[in-house]
């Protein structure tokens, strides 16, 4: 099967579409990312740190000189010498307080400049990736200054009471998303994945128009209606699939290999 001219760049998020929610990673996958990257630009948009985004990278065997997005977009940086291309931040003190008042147990951490964190108390093992650093911190000084992001975890609560939550939050002058399980990213107003894609693709002065993208989670769903073809991974929810232009098998089926083996 063909689908169309073949593309001029790929987007690919990393957790639920190139690795499993158990960090598996499929020899089909990681030979057809493979391949395309070594004719057209391969770029990573991920919600996960640059210090947890790097190592998926080199697995990947991506070439040097390309660019991945992290934070869901806040920060745009090149590979793999983690140079930023591109950073927003906020201030999210008053999230923080909000928070406190709606979901008293909720974990909070933010990401830090060289990718480890600062949480208000340990998440579940894996949550933050694989290896992350952190630094235990008073709620007063979990934000001295402007972060990239902001993130509210509690293990307790579901992923539609966290649904629930941002609507009670009240969130004015932030963007955020939800995530699969009682996770929510609060991000700088207006910045989401494609935010961060718009910058890398400025860099090789490529038009959107050419861009395939893949993704499986509610903070794919710009990145996929910005990309010239946005592709939903079988496992995403209802709201991911309705904003793509088609579905793909799941992570445990190789859906990116099946895209990419189109054209490359």
């Amino acid at each position: 099967m063909t689908g169309g001219p073949r593309p001029t760049a790929v987007a690919l998020d990393i957790d639920g579409t190139l690795i499993d929610h158990d960090e598996g990673l499929s020899p089909a996958v990681v030979d057809a990312v493979r391949r395309t990257a070594a004719q057209v630009p391969v770029i990573l948009a991920t919600g996960r740190a640059w210090s947890t985004t790097k190592p998926v990278a080199e697995r990947f065997g991506l070439p040097a000189g390309g660019f991945v997005v992290c934070s869901n977009g806040a920060r745009t940086l090149r590979f793999p010498d983690g140079k930023v291309v591109d950073e927003r931040t906020f201030d999210p003190t008053t999230v923080i307080a909000s928070v406190r008042k709606y979901a008293p147990n909720a974990r909070m951490a933010v990401e830090e400049y060289d990718g480890s964190y600062l949480v208000t108390e340990p998440f579940p093992d894996g949550d933050l990736g694989v290896g992350a650093r952190i630094r235990v911190v008073s709620d007063d000084e979990l934000a001295p200054e402007p972060v990239t992001r902001l993130i509210i975890r509690d293990p307790e609560q579901s992923e539609a009471d966290f649904v629930h939550l941002a609507e009670r939050l009240g969130l004015h002058g932030v963007s955020y998303f939800v995530g699969w399980t009682a996770w929510l990213d609060i991000a700088p107003e207006g910045v989401d994945k494609s935010t961060g894609l718009k910058v890398a693709l400025a860099q090789y002065d490529l038009d959107p128009s050419g861009l395939v993208a893949i993704g499986d989670g509610r903070n794919d769903i710009e990145m996929l209606t910005y990309a010239g073809r946005g592709i939903s991974m079988g496992s995403a929810p209802d709201e991911v699939k309705a904003a793509a232009d088609e579905v793909t098998k799941s992570v445990q089926d190789d859906g990116v290999a099946a895209v990419l083996n189109r054209w490359f």
